[in-house]
């Protein structure tokens, strides 16, 4: 790729300048707390106290999680009185950072992978014969009604279906599949898009996803802009057909994930989704307390060998990539045919605040009681009703659990202007980033094309 020569120079000028910027930040931070070593070192224990009292506080009921919330609080007081004769130079710390982040994305912007989706796999599909879109008025806070979806749809000749109260989703798809339409999409929830998906599929018919929906998961992993709901019509229209993966659970399809454990058992109480928070600080003690039960999931880990019990299961549709905070909770594709399996084992508050510290070093995956790996399948047994976070949904299961990843199963549209990545696959890792800035500042990393 050629770059014009006024274009390099302006990004070897941000290059330059993000060097300096972040020697800035590194100088800065020396002097404030080079002076007083002692003072860097109780910030950091500070902080690992301040986790440790607020695990105690979530886990943990009557005095004890007082106890943990005062000790918290404290420890957080603490960190500020430690920094308060420091808040100039810290300002500045933090200044020079944001400075150098903003001119180092500037300067390394052809080396982003920052391709439109008709330069990714796939490939230009004419515009759908007799598109149909599926559309859940109360999903999303009732996004259907404000974005007037109903009607964008007519105007731009796409058969609209409303989901009214006691219809049957599934039903309607495959109505819409059996009547002749060549592309069906769902404007909902990750739940409904999953279930008119798996009609798709069965169909082979192609698929439109719109995000009406509050979340939008699956929107935000395929490259969609979330918060334009009209455009994402426009995958009706002249638009860029690919393959993407599902996952199943049992007969069910999923296109992002099923949970298990204590996120699973918090959706399954009443009240869930007015009071969130609320309710998971309810279920929390029960599951983690000191006097908490190993839940009954047992399963084969990565090296074959079975286990019992563990605080979080999450299957996915492909990976996560969760050991990093840049593309935290995004996949980096949906088409690697694999489930992600992660476990998580919590064994006291010492633990979380571990887990903590290297999730946030972008290191989660070295905490001892975390697993990570892929499959093409996974089972998980019990000895009773497992409860399942599907998609978001609540659901209650029998087991066995057999989740099972199926490959290029889905025939998915994006519209010409969608950016058609994940944030996983868009972040830059800074140790791959640096060697990249230092070229670009000397001039080694572009080719100059002459003026027109």
């Amino acid at each position: 790729m050629t770059v014009s020569a006024s274009h390099l120079g302006r990004r070897r000028a941000a290059a330059v300048l993000a060097l300096v910027a972040l020697a800035g930040a590194l100088i800065t931070l020396a002097v404030v707390f080079i002076a007083d070593f002692g003072e860097l070192i109780g910030s950091i224990v500070l902080v690992l106290v301040a986790v440790a009292g607020a695990w105690w506080a979530i886990v943990e009921r009557g005095v004890l999680r007082v106890v943990g919330a005062v000790v918290a609080t404290a420890a957080v007081v603490g960190v500020l009185a430690l920094l308060s004769g420091n808040l100039g130079g810290l300002f500045v710390f933090l200044v020079c950072v944001v400075v150098a982040g903003a001119l180092a994305r500037y300067a390394l912007g052809r080396d982003l992978p920052t391709l439109r989706v008709h330069e990714l796999a796939g490939q230009p599909v004419p515009p759908a014969r007799k598109p149909v879109l599926i559309m859940n008025p109360k999903s999303g806070g009732g996004k259907v009604e404000r974005f007037h979806l109903e009607a964008e749809a007519r105007r731009r000749g796409i058969e609209p279906v409303l989901l009214n109260p006691g219809d049957d989703l599934r039903g309607l798809a495959e109505r819409a599949a059996a009547g002749g339409a060549d592309v069906i999409g769902m404007a909902g929830g990750d739940g409904s898009q999953a279930l008119v998906a798996s009609v798709a599929m069965e169909h082979g018919i192609a698929y439109v996803c719109v995000p009406a929906g509050t979340r939008n998961h699956l929107a935000l992993d395929i490259g969609l802009d979330r918060d334009d709901v009209i455009g994402a019509l426009d995958a009706f229209g002249q638009a860029t057909e690919r393959r993407i993966d599902l996952a199943r659970i049992g007969d069910r399809v999923f296109v992002n994930n099923a949970s298990l454990g204590v996120y699973a058992e918090a959706v399954q109480r009443p009240g869930y989704r007015e009071a969130k928070l609320a309710t998971i600080s309810e279920v929390l003690p029960e599951l983690l307390g000191r006097a908490a039960a190993p839940l009954d999931l047992r399963f084969a880990g990565p090296d074959g060998v079975g286990q019992v019990g563990a605080h979080v299961i999450l299957v996915s549709n492909n990976p996560y990539r969760l050991a990093r905070l840049d593309g935290l909770g995004s996949r980096v594709g949906l088409d690697a045919g694999r489930l992600g399996i992660v476990v998580v084992n919590i064994a006291s508050a010492a633990s979380a605040a571990k887990l903590l510290a290297l999730e946030g070093a972008g290191q989660a995956r070295r905490f001892s009681g975390w697993q990570e790996w892929t499959n093409v399948e996974f089972t998980v047994d019990s000895g009773g009703p497992i409860a399942v976070g599907v998609d978001g949904e609540a659901l209650v299961l029998e087991p066995p659990l057999e989740f099972v990843a199926l490959p290029g199963a889905l025939r998915l549209r994006l519209p010409p202007r969608a950016f058609g990545l994940a944030p996983a696959a868009r972040a830059v890792a800074p140790l791959r980033a640096a060697p990249r800035l230092v070229r670009t500042a000397l001039g080694m990393d572009h080719q100059t094309s002459p003026q027109p």
